[in-house]
This record gives C-alpha cells, sequence and structure tokens, in this order.
C-alpha cells in the first residue's frame, strides 16, 4: 500500500469505533441464562445477529451442544465457522484462551487450523476466580457446572512466556493478527517485551479485560490507568478496545469511548443488557455499544474499516 492510501485509510477511519461481540465464551454456564449460545446453530445464528447489529469482529468460542461445556476441538468451530463467515462480512476472532482448564497446545488448535484473521492471545498468567457465581445459583443443569465455578477457587490460568511464544510461532506465519488480552498492567509490560523482542509487530490490538476476579477492577481508575499505561509503552502503535465483566460492562465500554477507544461486548462477559435484565441476544448488547458510540457522536466501524485500522489480511485469506 502507497503512503497516499495509508493517509487516505487512516483519514476515513479516524473517529471510528470498533465493536468486537464475544458471542458465548468458556465462563458461563447454561443455568446462568437461557439465552446463553451452546449449539452450533445458535452460536452462528447469534453471530451473524450481532454483525448484522453493527459489530465488525466476532470472537468465537465452541461448546459441546449437549452440555454446553467448553470445547476446543476444531470439529466444534467446523460445525458453525464456515456458516458465519458466509453469513456476514465481519471479520472472525477464533480464542487460543479456550478454557482455563485447558493445556496451550489443545487451545491453539483451532487458530491454527482455520488461520483466521483474528485470534485472542492472553498475555500473562493470572488468578481465574469464578467460583464465587456458584453460590448464586441453588441448582443446576448440568453436572459439571458447579464443580467447574467452586475447582477456579485453586485454578490458575496459564499463560507463560513460553505459551505466549508458542502460540505466536504457530499463528504468525498464517497472517493471523491478535486480540492480546491484558487483565492487568503486567501484562501490557508483557506485550511491550514481546514487542522488543520483534515478535509481535504494531498495530497492537490491546484487549484490556476488567472485573474478572484476579486481574484488575472496574473502577473508573483502574481503566484510565490501563490507557495510560498503554498510551506510554506502545504510543501510536496500538489501538485500545475495553470489555468490562457481568454488570460493569457497558458503563466501561462508555468511558473507554470517550477515551477514544473501542467496544468489547457480548454474553462471553456479560449476560446483562441493565440492571437485573438478562440480554436476551448478543446483538442486543450491541445495539446498547452503538448507542453509547453514536450518542457520543461518533461512528461504528465497518468490518472493512476495523480491517483498515487493524491491518488485518481479509476475510478472503482464511482456511474456512
Amino acid at each position: 500500500m502507497s503512503e497516499t492510501s495509508r493517509k487516505t485509510g487512516a483519514t476515513a477511519t479516524r473517529g471510528k469505533v470498533i465493536i468486537t461481540c464475544a458471542v458465548t465464551g468458556a465462563i458461563h454456564t447454561p443455568t446462568m441464562s437461557p439465552y446463553l449460545p451452546i449449539t452450533p446453530d445458535q452460536i452462528a445464528s447469534e453471530a451473524i445477529a450481532a454483525a448484522e447489529a453493527g459489530a465488525a469482529i466476532l470472537h468465537l468460542h465452541a461448546r459441546d451442544p449437549e452440555t454446553g461445556k467448553p470445547d476446543q476441538t476444531p470439529e466444534a468451530f467446523a460445525r458453525f465457522l464456515p456458516r458465519v463467515k458466509q453469513g456476514t462480512n465481519a471479520a472472525i476472532n477464533i480464542t487460543t484462551g479456550g478454557s482455563p482448564y485447558m493445556k496451550v497446545e489443545e487451545r491453539v488448535r483451532p487458530a491454527a487450523q482455520f488461520k483466521p484473521e483474528v485470534a485472542s492471545l492472553n498475555m500473562g498468567s493470572i488468578n481465574f476466580g469464578l467460583y464465587h457465581l456458584a453460590d448464586k445459583y441453588e441448582t443446576f443443569k448440568f453436572d459439571w457446572e458447579k464443580p467447574h465455578l467452586e475447582a477456579t477457587r485453586d485454578l490458575v490460568f496459564r499463560n507463560s512466556f513460553k505459551d505466549i511464544e508458542y502460540i505466536l510461532a504457530t499463528c504468525y506465519d498464517n497472517g493471523t493478527r491478535f486480540e492480546f488480552e491484558c487483565y492487568d498492567i503486567a501484562h501490557l509490560y508483557n506485550l511491550s517485551h514481546f514487542a522488543d523482542r520483534g515478535l509481535v509487530k504494531p498495530p497492537f490490538f490491546v484487549q484490556s479485560v476488567f472485573g474478572l476476579l484476579g486481574g484488575i477492577g472496574t473502577h473508573p481508575e483502574d481503566v484510565a490507568h490501563m490507557k495510560r499505561t498503554a498510551d506510554r509503552l506502545f504510543g501510536d502503535q496500538f489501538r485500545w478496545s475495553v470489555l468490562g465483566a457481568g454488570a460493569s460492562q457497558l458503563r466501561i465500554a462508555a468511558q473507554s469511548a470517550a477515551l477514544g477507544g473501542n467496544i468489547r461486548v457480548g454474553l462471553e462477559d456479560s449476560l446483562w443488557a441493565g440492571k437485573g435484565k438478562l440480554a436476551k441476544s448478543n446483538a442486543e448488547q450491541v445495539l446498547l455499544a452503538r448507542k453509547i458510540i453514536e450518542g457520543l457522536g461518533m461512528e461504528v466501524a465497518t468490518p472493512d474499516e476495523a480491517r483498515e485500522i487493524l491491518s488485518l489480511k481479509g476475510g478472503d485469506k482464511v482456511a474456512f
């Protein structure tokens, strides 16, 4: 791309806000919401509807359609990836986080096989506490749910330097770029370390995660501190986005948009669409994020504008 083209593209996308939608994830269990997508049909239809509502990037996990348990096999992703691609122009982001209970070799397999435009990459190990959620439900739909939550009292989500190097080495030659998930300030420094070594290239898509027990909190000062630190470490070489867990989702989204950042929503991160109101779909949360963005006088980025902003390879270069 010529220098003139780069400048033209930068001008065209200035002020555009990227909405990422994380459709199902591996944190919430089926008992927590009847609207949580579990089957391939549900995941595909929810993803396409989220894109129609304004999501430029779709962050995807897979689940066992019978039990709702996280499933990181390529076969599970193959049941919906082609349908999502055919149904929308949105960029598809495949998780390499999978579930905290999985080894890195298992977690990276779908991204390695399908070569998406984007893959998530957790930038450090953390305590990953979900056990407090178990007390909110008297009974569970499936036997695996309560032990899955309670076991996180003694769970470290491992993302060592070696693990990160392994994912980078496995995926970068495929042209896949990364959503660098940073759950705490140290994770920004870890990303800076990999940048200094030349193992990652700008623009860095930094997804700051707020409100997970074991990571940084949800206070406005936590959000501002994360942004200030990223600004100092990466200057104009990164694109910042946020996700707020649970009830903090939209408040933190609004702060990010006001600070010039991007937004991630979706039922992976929060089951809610207002106080005490379960979101009936991912699209409902996307529309709420869109309302925030447009209320601030900004515009939602289209998928192709998001590709321009993040230097993605294009949906015609994936392997599904």
